[in-house]
């Protein structure tokens, strides 16, 4: 099949994702599905094979991913319901000069939504931002700008939220790669975002007319008895985290890492410990019908995180099994660094397009990422920074058509035009900080090969 062809194929079937999404309102894993048929048949696959490509990509990606993203999701829901999520807010902004506060609250929504979702920590957050504001005297919009900058990067660029969760399975890359490039680029990202969303407003960005006389803030800071202490409810958060890196660094050191070091630096079992530690820290608090609701109710919520992950893993499947990758690049002749950076605009663009038009973060950057997979073999940059392209798109400008827009400005007592100038404004910022610097990464800095990003 000729590679014009193959990419009209492709377009077409990106559109049917966009459409079946925003026109007829379907479920993401339906529109993905009919998107991967689609890839399939029109390719030349034929129906069975097109078939047998879907249910092996989705239950490959469901069983690599599912249960460490809802083991995620489970931390989360058990660390706001313990009120761990809110010691750890309050101790990190009271650690903070009131000068910084804005960073301080950008970091702390950093640190939070590492295993909580963006919307649970703004929940959680906005009452102390709001004192923050009467504090130093600014409008409610800084506070806002910086939960939403802190919030939104770790949830796009660490583990174990499902996107990065996905992005070194889709590319092939170690998980501590993703975990320490994503740590490193996302304090970056919350450093230098933070001055420059501050001097926006400082110029009158935002105004009184954006906020809504006629909203009532009433929000309810969750006063948990017998909270666990800072240090104990960091212990979820920390656990897998240097599992990971633990399994990063011994197979550094070692040629064959002693089996101890192996399991602990795998996913799951490194999930697992911290999950194991939630609920340990969350007993007193909750207790054993506390600790039931809240594992149920997370149950619920990662459903349809894993499902939009697996039918991504399907799309890509048969993207693969296309080789539409490898014939447009020796048709095109796309090779070495340039080639890579101008896949990754590729990949950037994809992502952000999808996030415009459809709102949800997570199927942009896991749809993006799973057309570009097939691109990254044999170019001299990693696909760590591909990945990081596709992420950063993935964060593109939320608007009306994103639920966390709604969350942000509703909670916030702001206007449309208020969310606008805050959550998108800064989300817009973030995407193309965090794409910059994957691309001077990818182009000055590489990461080792033995931290698996290089």
């Amino acid at each position: 099949m000729s590679t014009t062809l193959l990419i009209v194929n492709l377009t077409i079937s990106i559109a049917i994702i966009l459409i079946t999404i925003m026109v007829f309102h379907l479920n993401a894993v339906i529109s993905l599905i009919l998107a991967s048929l689609y890839m399939g048949v029109s390719c030349g696959l034929g129906w069975m094979e097109t078939i047998s490509s879907i249910g092996g990509g989705f239950g490959s990606t469901m069983s690599s991913m599912g249960i460490s993203i809802i083991l995620g999701v489970i931390i989360g829901e058990l660390l706001s319901q313990s009120g761990g999520a809110n010691v750890i807010a309050e101790t990190m902004v009271r650690i903070f000069p009131e000068k910084k506060s804005l960073y301080a609250i950008a970091l702390t929504a950093f640190i939070l939504s590492i295993p909580v979702f963006f919307d649970i920590t703004f929940i959680i957050l906005i009452p102390i931002g709001i004192s923050i504001a009467k504090k130093i005297k600014k409008s409610i919009a800084y506070v806002v700008g910086a939960i939403a900058i802190g919030g939104c990067t770790a949830h796009v660029l660490v583990p174990p939220t499902p996107n990065p969760l996905a992005a070194p399975e889709i590319f092939g890359f170690d998980l501590g790669g993703m975990l320490i490039g994503g740590l490193v680029i996302g304090l970056l990202n919350v450093l230098i975002v933070i001055p420059v969303y501050t001097k926006i407003m400082d110029k009158g960005f935002f105004k009184e007319s954006d906020l809504d006389p006629a909203a009532v803030i009433e929000i309810t800071e969750t006063k948990t008895e017998n909270s666990p202490s800072f240090g104990a409810a960091l212990l979820p958060v920390v656990i897998p985290l240097v599992c990971i890196l633990l399994g990063t660094v011994g197979s550094v050191i070692w040629e064959e890492p002693p089996m101890i070091i192996s399991v602990l630096g795998n996913r799951l079992p490194a999930m697992l410990l911290g999950t194991l530690a939630a609920y340990l820290i969350s007993y007193k608090s909750l207790g054993k019908k506390g600790l039931d609701e809240a594992g149920n109710a997370a149950l619920k919520g990662s459903g349809i995180a894993a499902m939009v992950t697996a039918a991504g893993g399907a799309f890509g499947a048969v993207i693969q099994a296309t080789d539409i990758g490898n014939t447009i690049i020796e048709s095109m002749g796309i090779e070495g660094t340039s080639g890579g950076i101008l896949l990754m605009l590729v990949g950037f663009g994809i992502a952000f397009i999808f996030k415009v038009a459809q709102g949800s973060g997570t199927v942009a950057g896991i749809t993006s990422m799973q057309i570009m997979a097939g691109f990254s073999a044999g170019l001299s940059i990693h696909p760590f920074f591909l990945a990081v392209a596709c992420l950063s798109g993935g964060m593109g400008p939320g608007h009306l058509n994103d639920s966390a827009f709604w969350v942000t400005a509703n909670l916030s007592g702001m206007k449309v035009s208020g969310g606008l100038k805050t959550y998108t404004t800064s989300q817009m910022i973030c995407a193309f900080v965090i794409f910059g610097i994957a691309l001077l990464g990818a182009l000055f800095l590489p990461i080792p090969a033995t931290l698996g990003v290089g």
